[in-house]
C-alpha cells in the first residue's frame, strides 16, 4: 500500500518548507506511486473509527450505507481529479500563496486563522479517540455520545498526557511526522481488516443476505441523532473532506504532480479509508450493540457511547488498543503540525516548534472536551462548508476570469492586501445558507455545494464591478 515511501516524505517535506512562493520546478515533481502512499496511509486513520459508529447512530441502512459512500467517495475522487489536480499542475503554487495572490495578505489572514482553528478542533477529537483505548486497561469511564465536558479526572489525565507527547513530536517536523505515519499506516489498516472480519464473525455473518438481514433497512436514530438517509450519505461522504478538493487545499500537495492524472491516486484514500474502514468499524459498533451493556443504554433511552478503544478492544483485543491509539495519533500529528503553519503565518516572528506547541495545546484543550469527537459527523460537516467556498474563488477565477472579463490575481497585480469582492463572495454565501440550514434545520452538508457555487459566482460578479484597470 504504502509505495514510494521516501518519495511520499519528500512530497510533504518539501509542502511544508520549500517553493512556497513559486512554481514547482520540473526537476522536483513526482509520479504517481507517491500520491498513492500517502492518500491510502493519511485516510486509513483515526476518523475512521469514529465516523462509521456514528452511521449507525443515524438508524443508516445497509443499502444507504454501501452504495451511499461508493457514489460519494467516487463524487470526492473526481473532484480531486478534475479541479484540484487539474489546477494543481497547471499553476503548481501552494494554496496558500494562490489565495494571496487574489484576496491580499490580509485577508489570507482571516482564512489562516479559521484553518488553524479548525485543524485544532479536529486534532483534539483525535487525541479523545487515542484517549479512550488508553483508558481500556486503566477502567476508565468512557464518554457517552452526547457529553460535551470531561466526565472524570483519569479521562482529563489521559488527554492531558497523549496531547503533550503529539504536541512535541509535532513540533519536531515534518520529516519525524511523516516518518511515524509511514510505519504506522500499515498496522492501521490491517487493524481495519481484521476488526472487520473478526465483527462478521461475531455477527455470524458468512452471506451478503446475513449481512442484510443484521443491518437491513437501518432503524430510528439515537437520542440527539438525526436521521441519515442515502443522499445524506453521499453527499457527506463527498464533501467530508470539502476543504481539501473544492476548497483546493491540496494544491499545496498536487503541485508536485507531473500529471493531473495523480489525482486518481485519492481513490486509494477514499476507497480503503473512507469505504472499508468505515463500514470495518461500523460493524465493531454493530457487534457492541448486542451486548447487554448497549442494551441496558437503549432501555433507558439513551444512546451506548461511541467510544473507539473498547470496540476495538472487543474485537482483536490489545491489538485493537494499539491500532486505536495509533490510528488517533497519525491523524493528530499531521494536523497539529498543518494548524501550526497557518498560525505561522498569523506569527510569523514565532518560531515553527512554538507555533506548533501552541496549537497543540489548543488541540489538546478541545481534546479535553469529548463533544468535538462524538459530533465528528456535523463537525467535519462544518469544516468544509466554512473553508470549501474560498477554494470557488480560485476554480471560478481558474475556468471562468477571461469570460467574465475580470482580472486575474487581482490582489498581487493592484498591491492591496485585502480584495473586498472575495469577502463579500464568502460572507454572503456562508451566511445566506448557514442561516437557511438553522432555520428550516437543513443538513449543513447538503447546501455546502449551493454555498460554494454562490461564492464563485458572487466573486466574478462583485470583481467586475469594482475590480480598476492596473
Amino acid at each position: 500500500m504504502l509505495q514510494n515511501i521516501t518519495e511520499e516524505t519528500t512530497i510533504e517535506d518539501i509542502a511544508g518548507g520549500e517553493f512556497e512562493r513559486e512554481p514547482v520546478p520540473a526537476s522536483n515533481r513526482k509520479g504517481w506511486g507517491s500520491f498513492l502512499g500517502m492518500y491510502a496511509g493519511e485516510h486509513a486513520a483515526g476518523t475512521e473509527f469514529m465516523i462509521g459508529p456514528l452511521f449507525l447512530t443515524a438508524g443508516v441502512s445497509a443499502f444507504d450505507l454501501i452504495i451511499g459512500l461508493l457514489i460519494g467517495n467516487l463524487l470526492a475522487v473526481l473532484s480531486w481529479r478534475f479541479l484540484t489536480a487539474e489546477i494543481a499542475v497547471k499553476r503548481r503554487l501552494t494554496l496558500y500563496f494562490q489565495l494571496e495572490k487574489i484576496c491580499g495578505k490580509k485577508l489570507v489572514t482571516v482564512y489562516n486563522l479559521a484553518n488553524g482553528v479548525l485543524f485544532c478542533f479536529l486534532a483534539g477529537s483525535m487525541i479523545t479517540v487515542s484517549a479512550t483505548a488508553v483508558g481500556v486497561p486503566l477502567g476508565m469511564e468512557m464518554p457517552q455520545l452526547t457529553d460535551t465536558m470531561p466526565n472524570g479526572i483519569t479521562y482529563v489525565i489521559i488527554v492531558l498526557i497523549i496531547g503533550a507527547v503529539i504536541s512535541l513530536i509535532a513540533a519536531r517536523g515534518y520529516d519525524t511526522v511523516s516518518r511515524a505515519a509511514n510505519w504506522m499506516s500499515p498496522v492501521i489498516v490491517l487493524s481495519f481488516v481484521a476488526c472487520g472480519i473478526v465483527a462478521l464473525q461475531l455477527l455470524d455473518v458468512y452471506t451478503f443476505q446475513d449481512f442484510w438481514n443484521i443491518w437491513g433497512d437501518g432503524g430510528e436514530p439515537f437520542p440527539g441523532q438525526i436521521k441519515y438517509t442515502f443522499w445524506h450519505v453521499v453527499i457527506w461522504s463527498w464533501f467530508a473532506n470539502a476543504a481539501m478538493h473544492i476548497g483546493m487545499s491540496d494544491l499545496s500537495v498536487f503541485r508536485f504532480a507531473r500529471k493531473a492524472s495523480a489525482g486518481w491516486m485519492t481513490a486509494a484514500g477514499m476507497y480503503v479509508g473512507h469505504y472499508m474502514a468505515w463500514i470495518a468499524a461500523a460493524l465493531l459498533y454493530a457487534v457492541y450493540l448486542r451486548s447487554p451493556e448497549a442494551q441496558a443504554f437503549l432501555d433507558a433511552g439513551t444512546a451506548p457511547p461511541v467510544a473507539p478503544g473498547p470496540l476495538a478492544y472487543n474485537a482483536i483485543g490489545f491489538m485493537g488498543i494499539i491500532a486505536v491509539v495509533l490510528a488517533g495519533w497519525t491523524t493528530a500529528n499531521p494536523t497539529i503540525y498543518r494548524a501550526g503553519l497557518a498560525f505561522q503565518a498569523i506569527l510569523p516572528r514565532l518560531s515553527t516548534f512554538w507555533v506548533t506547541i501552541l496549537a497543540g495545546t489548543v488541540a489538546t484543550i478541545a481534546g479535553l472536551f469529548p463533544a468535538f469527537a462524538m459530533q465528528l459527523l456535523g463537525f467535519v460537516a462544518f469544516y468544509g462548508f466554512v473553508l470549501a467556498p474560498f477554494g470557488a474563488v480560485i476554480v471560478f477565477e481558474h475556468f471562468f476570469a477571461r469570460r467574465a472579463g475580470i482580472q486575474a490575481n487581482y490582489a498581487e497585480r493592484a498591491g492591496i492586501g485585502f480584495n473586498p469582492a472575495v469577502f463579500w463572495a464568502w460572507a454572503i454565501s456562508f451566511g445566506l445558507f448557514y442561516l437557511i440550514s438553522w432555520q428550516f434545520d437543513v443538513f449543513l452538508s447538503f447546501v455546502t455545494l449551493p454555498a460554494w457555487l454562490l461564492c464563485g459566482l458572487l466573486f466574478l460578479v462583485i470583481s467586475r464591478r469594482t475590480q480598476q484597470p492596473v
